[in-house]
């Protein structure tokens, strides 16, 4: 008998961004997860995942906490462990394109305060709106990881995904990762992508999966077999649904196979132990709605993610439309065509699904068009892969002269200009990037927290790491 070769998968932990953005809307805090780093720390994951994302925007907006601090707080404890963060190319975290400058600063930053992984992608994958973010990356001497936006449609062939592995590569980024965000890769489909992709690269391949349509731990194992070097999960309590496969049943399907993971399921169960109570605490308070842990075999028909779903849902419900859901689900294609075949992720996949709700409740399609469909149809969001429907740009935007080149060329550098504009309460260089992104709901916690500095005693404020104890 030959020699099995050992090819361990290794497994990328994402209940500290992922998961609780799938399933409680980013509100697990900074003091819920403190308390299990250490034990984390010693599992032996590849990377945990535990930033960017919408974890920043949520931290300033609903839980009033630093970013910021909340990363270097997780760097101090995780002493052997990567940690990763999800990127928006050009947006960085925000809902426009950032100039250059802004964009090399976040990643300095990001760096500086203890990411070492940093997966960026773009909603359409136009490589031009990666360049940026991945050079930064590099020269700060981080992991620069491309993550690929997987969708379906006729463009979207082999051959498309193995030339723009190669173009990635040829970047410089460091690994390759298959970001498949509405749970539409099939388990034979991906044996097909990974393969394609080992031939045609060189780099280390990470899958990404969301299991609302029920097939992800397939599609893992299928993935794995046929030479992914990662997978994305997350501890059980936070996983199924709408979040990624569970680390445990990962560990243990693998389990005395040539891809065993080597990891302890006994100190795995001790860290689903601790955040079981969270998980129930969400359930009782309605943070966590059940319906998303179900299976949506809706996403595979109309190829819409999961959150997706329900945002279309509830615009539905706000004009007593409720009715017209089918309709909608309907057009969601049709428009995603016009538009040049998008993959759907934030922030495409709401500009396509808010003009399909337009169109079915107006009755015509195209008679109102969002200023974000017209700037996506003006090119303000980089190149699609397909051409766009010339009727619909005429109609949306008549002669309105579009862009080809990389959106970013046609913005001047602005960290001066934003760095100026809010000096007044500026705490730490970082501070500047908070605002950058989020103006308005950054200054809220900027007064917050300057509000709280009253209410504290000098005794225990450590004034080193700006950190106030309520």
């Amino acid at each position: 008998m030959s020699e099995v070769v050992k090819k361990p998968v290794k497994i990328t932990e994402t209940i500290l961004r992922d998961a609780h953005q799938s399933l409680i809307a980013t509100r697990m805090t900074t003091e819920q997860m403190l308390p299990i780093v250490d034990k984390m720390d010693k599992i032996g994951y590849h990377a945990v995942e535990c930033w960017g994302g919408a974890t920043f925007d949520a931290s300033l907006r609903f839980l009033k906490e630093d970013p910021w601090e909340r990363l270097r707080k997780l760097r101090d404890g995780f002493k052997n462990t990567k940690l990763q963060m999800l990127f928006r190319g050009q947006n960085i975290l925000g809902y426009r394109h950032y100039a250059d400058d802004v964009v090399e600063y976040f990643v300095q930053k990001s760096i500086a305060n203890g990411i070492d992984i940093i997966r960026i992608f773009d909603c359409l994958n136009d490589i031009r709106n990666l360049e940026c973010a991945v050079k930064a990356a590099v020269k700060e001497k981080g992991h620069a990881q491309v993550a690929l936006s997987y969708t379906l449609g006729e463009a979207y062939t082999l051959d498309y995904w193995m030339d723009i592995a190669k173009r990635i590569e040829d970047m410089g980024a460091h690994s390759i990762c298959i970001k498949d965000m509405a749970g539409l890769l099939v388990p034979a489909k991906a044996t097909e992508l990974v393969q394609a992709l080992k031939s045609a690269t060189t780099l280390p391949i990470d899958l990404h999966t969301h299991y609302t349509s029920g097939v992800a731990s397939m599609t893992y194992m299928k993935a794995v077999e046929a030479g992914c070097d990662i997978i994305d999960t997350a501890m059980s309590p936070l996983a199924m649904g709408t979040s990624q496969p569970a680390t445990e049943v990962m560990v243990e399907a693998f389990k005395d196979t040539p891809y065993d993971t080597g990891l302890d399921l006994n100190k795995l169960s001790e860290i689903a132990d601790y955040f079981t109570p969270i998980r129930e605490e969400a359930l009782k308070s309605g943070l966590l709605n059940p319906k998303v842990l179900g299976v949506n075999v809706k996403t595979l028909m109309y190829q819409v993610p999961g959150g997706m779903l329900s945002n279309l849902l509830s615009q539905l419900k706000d004009q007593g439309a409720e009715d017209k859901y089918r309709e909608v689900l309907e057009e969601v294609p049709r428009v995603r065509k016009d538009f040049g075949e998008p993959p759907l992720v934030t922030p495409s996949s709401q500009i396509v699904g808010t003009q399909a709700v337009l169109n079915v409740l107006m009755g015509e399609r195209y008679k109102v068009a969002t200023k974000e469909s017209k700037a996506l149809l003006r090119g303000e969001y980089g190149q699609t892969v397909k051409p766009m429907n010339p009727d619909v740009i005429k109609k949306c935007i008549g002669d309105e002269k579009r862009i080809t080149c990389r959106p970013a060329d046609l913005i001047e550098n602005e960290l001066d200009k934003i760095e100026a504009e809010m000096s007044q309460w500026k705490e730490q260089d970082e501070d500047v990037l908070s605002y950058a992104l989020f103006p308005q709901v950054a200054v809220d916690f900027f007064k917050y927290r300057e509000a709280q500095k009253s209410k504290v005693d000098p005794a225990v404020a450590d004034t080193d790491n700006k950190a106030y104890p309520v």
